[in-house]
């Protein structure tokens, strides 16, 4: 290709992948998150200055610690790799030797971490694998849908280093023990509680109910670079970035992924949220709109199940419209452009709509190719496909 060429094509052209619209949502299979101007510019600014790693992250500390209500924070490689750290954290303290000694030397450490059946879920790995890396041995309470006090009460041991709460829309919604309750339980018997909330715009909300410590993603609802957000208690904050030393060289951080972070944490003090919100609400309407009257398609707008201030619209697609639900999500992703959808529950006959991750007049692609695809189902086998496991897809990587 040519210089000239080159200059009139974009990344993804130069790389021969496909120019998805993403209406699946903050998914890491896709890209994560659109990274805002404020991070990429902080990003590009500090890339070639050399910098005092301890010192970048004693600053992002402040910003955290700002934003959440924590007494300290950092920023990890992710929010899986958060959790991992602040499960070490819990287990170490701040022993360098045991930290050198992790996962699998633990002798004379607490190493249990309490979690709720139901929060045994998985974000594209299992949660407790996380935990299981920094040297945890996971202890399971309650059944999927039903956990009672007394199951995490009974649970504390000596052996019991930390408790771990999972906010996310994986997690079973019903029959649980709430947040608020479940830090009381385990402050009346001195174990800290670490919170996954990597998908969450509340930042300050887990703190304030209890939380000892909290994971955050850096990068979907923030629009950071891929990274994740430790803060709470400046103690296991400090034994938790300790790791650093140990488990957690794995998963370091760079100083470009921080100044990006703390850049989103900052554009997001002053983000118009509202203006957002009526942007993806107008997005939601035209789309509603589009698939109303339609043969066996009933479009719903309906609220996160975990309360982060957004909608999304669940597409219930039965037999009479010419599709199944992951027919008509896989007819939807191989047309002209890719729409990805979220159809992870596809299975119970319906897919749904994010438009939390649009580029400007993407709504109106979006629309144009629902009508087209319910104008001409096209195949019939893939129109009526049937879910599938896609490990078989895996396996065959990078081919």
């Amino acid at each position: 290709m040519t210089d000239q060429g080159r200059s009139n094509s974009t990344i993804r052209e130069r790389l021969g992948l496909r120019p998805v619209v993403n209406v699946s949502g903050t998914m890491t299979s896709l890209g994560a998150s659109i990274i805002v101007p404020e991070a990429i510019r902080a990003m590009a600014e500090i890339a070639p200055q050399w910098v005092e790693m301890d010192d970048l992250q004693r600053r992002a500390s402040d910003v955290i610690a700002r934003l959440t209500g924590a007494e300290a924070g950092f920023v990890t490689a992710c929010c899986a790799s958060a959790m991992s750290l602040a499960a070490a954290g819990a287990i170490t303290g701040t022993r360098l030797l045991a930290i050198e000694r992790l996962p699998d030397r633990t002798e004379g450490l607490k190493t249990e971490v309490i979690v709720q059946m139901g929060h045994m879920v998985s974000y594209g790995a299992p949660v407790d694998q996380s935990l299981r890396l920094a040297g945890a041995t996971v202890v399971p309470v309650g059944t999927a849908t039903g956990v009672q006090d007394y199951h995490i009460a009974e649970a504390i041991t000596e052996r019991t280093a930390a408790a771990l709460y999972v906010v996310s829309h994986h997690t079973v919604q019903y029959g649980l023990v709430g947040l608020a309750q479940f830090c009381e339980i385990c402050a009346a018997r001195g174990v800290p509680v670490i919170v996954d909330a990597a998908s969450e715009y509340d930042l300050k909300g887990f703190l304030a109910a209890g939380a000892d410590i909290v994971c955050y993603s850096g990068h979907k609802f923030l629009g950071g670079p891929t990274s994740g957000l430790l803060a709470g208690r400046k103690d296991m904050v400090r034994a938790a970035y300790l790791q650093n030393r140990g488990i957690g060289r794995g998963m370091k951080v760079g100083k470009e992924t921080i100044a990006g972070v703390m850049a989103a944490l900052e554009a997001w003090e002053t983000r118009d949220h509202e203006g957002i919100r009526a942007r993806e609400r107008a997005a939601l309407e035209l789309w509603l709109e589009t698939l109303s009257n339609r043969p066996g398609i009933v479009p719903v707008i309906e609220p996160d199940p975990t309360h982060n201030p957004l909608d999304r619209l669940t597409v219930h697609v039965r037999p009479e419209s010419g599709f199944s639900a992951t027919g008509f999500a896989a007819a939807l992703a191989a047309g002209d452009p890719p729409v990805i959808v979220r159809g992870h529950e596809a299975e119970l006959g319906y897919i749904q709509l994010d438009p939390c991750n649009l580029h400007p007049g993407e709504a109106e692609v979006v629309a144009s190719r629902l009508a087209a695809t319910l104008s001409a189902p096209g195949d019939p086998k893939i129109a009526m496909a049937k879910p599938r496991s896609n490990s078989a897809r895996l396996l065959r990587w990078p081919d």
